[in-house]
């Protein structure tokens, strides 16, 4: 078994492909909460613990003795979507929660896990922190929870991607500078016109992200002088745009959004 294959294939988040090819049909796996057996009861639990979240492996130590393998390593969870009931703790949206993980592997002769056993530490004891964005697996799921807390309005978790000098850079006001600012400047437009983001594509790496989307602006209350276009209560209108963001040290330093199309007539919900 090559661990490093194994740790690729698990941070693509394809749950099925993962199982079908790293476990054997009559695995079982043992933490200190479950017991999961087969292939269809680890598939179950997957489909439950990565509901919402995006689970990522960073190994800080692996050891393998003939057909058995020993891990230290940190898992970041990465959430998308509430998980009010996420075991380590409750999750909304653009949180980030990491969790030491000790794991034994058992191998069958195919090399295929046979038995899997776990043990944690309590969340965020003794981790290590990767970079909240970047072009590591988890770095780029984690735009996605920074783009999932936007949407959903929640700057206080939004704005913990901003460094504190960052400076956004929009087609319709003046340049806004600085976390304060920015997260300011949202809060106050979100109580008349939400914004959701819908991602088409996404480049990144550790210096910047190229994002392709379109931003769909709904009216909380009557906004006749909103910038984008007057809108009605429950009206909506879409833009299309592409958005440059700059990184230093895993967070947004700039932003800097252009309109790749005419803005859409306003639309009722």
């Amino acid at each position: 078994m090559n661990y490093d294959d194994y740790v690729a294939d698990f941070n693509e988040g394809q749950d099925d492909r993962l199982v079908e090819r790293w476990f054997a049909p009559d695995c079982v796996m043992y933490s200190s909460t479950r017991v999961c057996r087969g292939r269809d009861g680890l598939l179950d639990f997957l489909d439950w613990a990565h509901d919402g979240v995006r689970e990522v492996i960073r190994p800080r130590l692996v050891l393998q003795e003939g057909n058995r393998l020993f891990v230290d390593v940190d898992m970041d969870f990465i959430c998308h979507a509430p998980r009010p009931d996420f075991p380590f703790a409750p999750l909304l949206p653009g949180d980030i929660l990491t969790v030491r993980f000790f794991v034994t592997y058992l191998l069958n002769e195919a090399g295929q896990i046979q038995e899997l056993c776990s043990m944690t530490w309590p969340a965020e004891q003794g981790v290590t922190k990767a970079p909240m964005l970047s072009s590591h697996a988890g770095g780029r799921a984690a735009y996605h929870a920074y783009a999932a807390a936007f949407s959903a309005g929640d700057m206080e978790r939004a704005g913990r991607y901003y460094t504190e000098d960052c400076v956004l850079r929009l087609p319709s006001v003046p340049v806004i500078n600085g976390h304060d600012g920015i997260c300011d400047f949202y809060r106050t437009m979100f109580q008349t016109v939400r914004e959701d983001l819908t991602i088409h594509g996404l480049v990144i790496d550790d210096n910047g992200i190229a994002v392709d989307c379109t931003s769909t602006f709904t009216a909380q209350e009557d906004a006749p002088d909103f910038v984008v276009a007057p809108l009605r209560r429950g009206e909506s209108v879409q833009v299309r745009v592409f958005v440059v963001y700059g990184l230093r040290n895993g967070q947004i330093a700039t932003i800097d959004v252009a309109r790749a199309g005419a803005v859409a007539p306003p639309a009722s919900a």
